[in-house]
């Protein structure tokens, strides 16, 4: 049987379009198992905005996205890549962030090569730091991994220094031994079409709903080459709408019944919680 991170790599390789939803705690791991996707991404700014309720401007830390991946490595079989914001510091302490997670159950860590503290890749204000010092942090990244962890580089340099520039430094990661590129927040449809075609090794494409990137379905960027299209934040966003909507009509009719275009019934969430599964080693033990 294959390993989640072989799984992922023969994912990559495969350059099909292959969705992948964002988690941003365990719970909502085990959803985006439940039904049926590939793998998941262990999102930053989910991290950020559910855990901490800020947005996603370098507020966490190594600590608490190593935690988020341990606990959701606990509950979901699939292949995670998770986001290593900048490695959390220059290239050794990306060697240490590489280490770290891996030891928490990561099968891809992507790095990025903002000035840290980052920022979301669709805010406004980015700053990059020189391609010669993200070189080092991917090799530092490649050198401290062990038992076939991927690395995923990232460039958010189309905002600063335009598309050709982002596609160059793209080229320059892959050289260093990056497994997956991501070229990130690009502003045309042109621009999408064409990443596949100027950089070989495979790559992500981030669809950010209500970012700066036009949208594009999955199937038609699997036909143009990329392994993964993430959508990092759409559970979060889909969780945020369903509390909006719950909470204003408990506020305004003062009850919520069991309905389940409303809220998950009681026993679907047992279910997703593995409460059957509890409940059957107890009596075990009992």
């Amino acid at each position: 049987m294959q390993s989640t991170k072989q799984q992922l790599k023969a994912l990559a390789e495969a350059r099909r379009g292959v969705i992948v939803p964002g988690a941003f705690n365990a719970l909502s791991a085990k959803v985006i198992e439940d039904l049926g996707y590939e793998a998941l991404y262990v999102t930053g700014a989910g991290v950020t905005n559910m855990g901490f309720g800020l947005p996603d401007q370098g507020f966490m830390g190594l600590t608490d996205i190593a935690d988020h991946t341990a606990r959701i490595r606990d509950a979901v079989e699939l292949p995670l890549i998770v986001d290593a914001d900048t490695g959390f510091g220059n290239a050794l302490n990306t060697y240490h962030a590489v280490r770290t997670l891996e030891r928490a159950g990561a099968d891809c860590i992507q790095l990025e090569d903002q000035v840290s503290p980052k920022r979301c890749g669709h805010f406004s204000g980015k700053a990059v730091i020189e391609t010669s010092e993200m070189v080092g942090k991917i090799r530092a990244a490649v050198d401290a991994r062990r038992d076939g962890l991927l690395v995923m580089a990232r460039t958010d340099a189309a905002a600063v220094h335009g598309f050709d520039a982002a596609v160059e430094r793209a080229q320059a990661y892959a050289e260093a031994g990056a497994d997956i590129l991501f070229v990130e927040a690009v502003t045309t449809a042109e621009h999408v079409r064409t990443l596949p075609q100027r950089l070989q090794v495979p790559q992500l494409m981030n669809m950010v709903i209500g970012g700066k990137t036009p949208i594009v379905g999955a199937d038609e960027l699997g036909r143009l080459g990329y392994g993964f299209v993430l959508y990092a934040n759409a559970a979060l966003q889909g969780a945020v709408a369903g509390m909006q909507k719950v909470l204003a009509q408990l506020r305004d009719a003062r009850e919520v019944r069991e309905d389940p275009t409303l809220v998950a019934p009681f026993a679907e969430r047992q279910r997703l919680v593995g409460k059957p599964f509890w409940d059957a080693l107890e009596k075990k033990y009992a």
